[in-house]
């Protein structure tokens, strides 16, 4: 499919060459939903996971290149043993379920953080996904699994100082070029928007090295009720901003 038939659906009020290139998005909000009507925390996550094909399918349709989702974070684990469970095992259906839908709309799909720490089972599945989707041509969908950003600049700076330790790299030679490549996200370019459901005012320890200079866009919905409504709602208020990056 190409991009002029992707463009059919953008509003009108959005201008295709001011879209932003990339969007990362923190999904919050799925067990308040649930909440807010009775059910178990684990049906807003499974009401999550439609919202974020839907965001997908949206940004393919749109012409966006990239989209980053923040599925589980480093903190994650401190949840009810049966949810972070359930989680586990909820990432795992996906992958295998989604799998050739991706591959047919051509998705190439990455996972970055801390993924040893997950069961084997699921390290598996996302190791197959990546493999079986790395030509993919389309979108690039990152999904941010076991993640902290924290983490992921200690990790880099213990690599770099294991580097300069054999003396294969000399302090003088560190860079913020040089940094990136040790960073999980190595290859992925920065995020041009973050958004933020539910309403709070934080980032959560999320990309905090690639969204120095990202546009952040918080919304009261929560991430369940995230449409397209919404999600134009959030380009709009991007277009309207002027990037300057520290100039004038």
């Amino acid at each position: 499919m190409n991009q002029g038939i992707w463009l059919q659906d953008l509003p009108v009020d959005l201008e295709p060459e001011r879209l932003p290139h990339h969007v990362a998005v923190i999904m919050d909000g799925n067990g308040r939903w649930a909440q807010h009507r009775n059910l178990p925390r684990i049906m807003g996550h499974r009401k999550g996971v439609e919202t974020l094909k839907e965001l997908l399918r949206c940004c393919r349709d749109w012409g966006l290149k990239a989209l980053t989702a923040y599925a589980f974070s480093s903190e994650n684990w401190g949840r009810p043993l049966e949810e972070v469970n359930f989680l586990m095992t909820l990432f795992e259906k996906i992958l295998r379920q989604e799998l050739q839908e991706m591959i047919a709309e051509d998705i190439q799909i990455r996972f970055v953080g801390n993924l040893s720490s997950l069961p084997l089972s699921l390290q598996a599945e996302i190791k197959h996904s990546m493999e079986m989707t790395r030509q993919s041509q389309g979108i690039k969908f990152t999904v941010a699994t076991n993640y902290g950003g924290r983490q992921e600049i200690v990790h880099a700076c213990k690599a770099i100082a294991t580097q300069i330790q054999k003396g294969l790299l000399k302090p003088e030679e560190i860079s913020e070029g040089l940094f990136e490549k040790y960073l999980y996200t190595v290859g992925i370019s920065h995020p041009d928007l973050l958004i933020r459901t539910s309403g709070e005012m934080r980032i959560s320890n999320f990309l905090l090295w690639q969204i120095a200079y990202s546009e952040i866009y918080v919304t009261e919905t929560l991430w369940p009720d995230f449409n397209r409504h919404e999600f134009h709602q959030a380009l709009y208020a991007y277009q309207k901003r002027e990037r300057r990056f520290g100039k004038i």
